[in-house]
């Protein structure tokens, strides 16, 4: 196989980053944007020892998973990955992404049930990033990156995200453009505007709008906070971030209140929530709610159980359960976080103790007092939990641990340290939170073996 030869290629499947795979030669291929089923004629552009990568020439015959797109920068804005499948082949290859992650990674003979769908294929997103940057008649225009590049594409109406986010972001870029406010320049590092960072509460229809900038004020900010509120009345708060690094991370670590309160309130599986710009939150609140339910479930929670919520974020997964069992205590290391999960526990007159410390430390030191909690639920960040959590948890002995999870390739490694520590996998449950986009959720339930 050499570079730029042309082949015909049949995709037999997908894998985890939502790129096609086929065989020429005794060689896997890999090509973007392909379903299973196709016959393509594939230009090979990059050529390793045994595998290769490819883009699509021509479609000789489409497979029975593939739908036109319905967004006229599929492809090129660097946001959705599956747009190009049906619902059902994108449910169906999500689950397989899961089995393949437990199967080969995990090394368990269980399989995953079939994927929930999202309760909304679009406008789910509750939360939107824009990168800015200036087309060729000088005006400032939002949209996304190109795939493995920082070239903005220009996208007026993201699908993704609700109407009026998007409508947000095209009226402050023309404020932007009629005020002569420069965009920041990641190449010479000069100008201003980097980032707008909007929040919806879905249950309020409220909004908060952060605009990051290279510096800590704009050229006027109260006429410009003044024009966009009058406008949009959703629009209860608006943030300034101050990021003047080099740096791919969006926020910086100073903010100022331009007006309201800086914080957006919702409501998620009964429990408040506050949200402020660096906050974590679940991007699709119903999807969110259903994954909640299905991590409720699973749990079994009843009124003798002492419940440990590591990686608890704002609590919400813990609060859920809260009612039904005898003690909660959350962990996590974001203290803005855990702040608002002991405002909630407050407002909801729920007795929860929460720590602001890292997980791996705090379960240590949690096992090192005796604590013995008979559940466990674990919500790491993609990267999975840290061994020192693992063998905290493993040290403590409850008789079930859940573990959600945003990346199946660590869920599956971490639920082999537990295996290898008393414990076995008997619920695999792939759902669906991020529609047309290549990533799933895992929720899976860890049973303490019998002696």
């Amino acid at each position: 196989m050499e570079k730029n030869e042309l082949i015909e290629l049949e995709i037999t499947a997908l894998t985890s980053e939502g790129s096609g795979i086929g065989r020429s030669g005794g060689m896997a291929v890999f090509v973007p944007f392909t379903a299973p089923g196709d016959r393509a004629q594939v230009r090979i552009v990059k050529v390793q020892k045994s595998f290769c990568f490819g883009i699509v020439e021509q479609l000789l015959s489409p497979g029975l998973g593939r739908t036109a797109p319905d967004c006229a920068v599929f492809g090129r804005c660097g946001g959705c990955d599956l747009r190009h499948l049906t619902y059902d082949c994108e449910l169906a290859a999500k689950r397989q992404f899961v089995q393949d992650a437990f199967d080969r990674i995990g090394g368990f003979a269980l399989q995953a049930a079939a994927c929930l769908p999202s309760p909304q294929r679009d406008r789910y997103r509750n939360k939107v990033q824009y990168p800015l940057a200036v087309d060729g008649q000088g005006r400032v225009f939002a949209g996304f990156f190109a795939p493995r590049s920082h070239r903005v594409v220009a996208c007026d109406d993201c699908l993704l995200q609700p109407q009026l986010l998007n409508r947000i972001a095209a009226f402050l870029c023309g404020l932007f453009t009629e005020f002569g406010l420069p965009v920041y320049d990641e190449q010479t590092q000069k100008g201003l505007l980097r980032h707008l960072y909007l929040r919806h509460a879905a249950r309020t229809g409220e909004v908060l709008v952060c605009i990051v900038a290279a510096r800590d004020h704009l050229p006027r900010e109260a006429e410009l906070t003044s024009c966009l509120t009058s406008q949009f009345p959703e629009v209860k708060s608006v943030v300034l971030n101050c990021n003047p690094r080099s740096t791919n991370i969006i926020l910086g670590a100073r903010e100022r209140v331009l007006c309201g309160t800086g914080r957006l309130a919702d409501t998620l599986c009964g429990v408040p929530v506050e949200l402020s710009p660096a906050s974590f939150y679940q991007v699709n609140t119903a999807g969110a709610e259903q994954l909640y339910g299905v991590a409720k479930a699973l749990a079994a929670p009843h009124a003798d159980d002492v419940l440990l919520d590591l990686y608890c974020g704002a609590g919400t997964i813990g609060l859920s359960m809260a009612g039904e069992v005898a003690q909660l205590i959350g962990v996590e290391i974001v203290s803005p976080a855990i702040e608002s999960a002991r405002r909630a526990a407050q407002r909801m007159g729920v007795p929860a103790r929460f720590l602001c410390a890292d997980a791996g430390q705090a379960a240590q030191q949690l096992a090192a007092e005796g604590l013995h909690p008979s559940l466990i639920v674990l919500d790491p960040p993609r990267k999975g939990c840290d061994e020192a959590a693992l063998a905290a948890v493993a040290a403590m002995a409850p008789q079930r641990v859940v573990m959600v999870s945003c990346n199946p390739a660590t869920a599956a490694r971490d639920a082999r340290f537990l295996a290898a520590h008393g414990y076995r996998p008997t619920a695999l449950q792939p759902v669906d939170l991020f529609a047309r986009t290549k990533h799933v959720e895992t929720v899976v339930l860890m049973s303490r073996a019998k002696e």
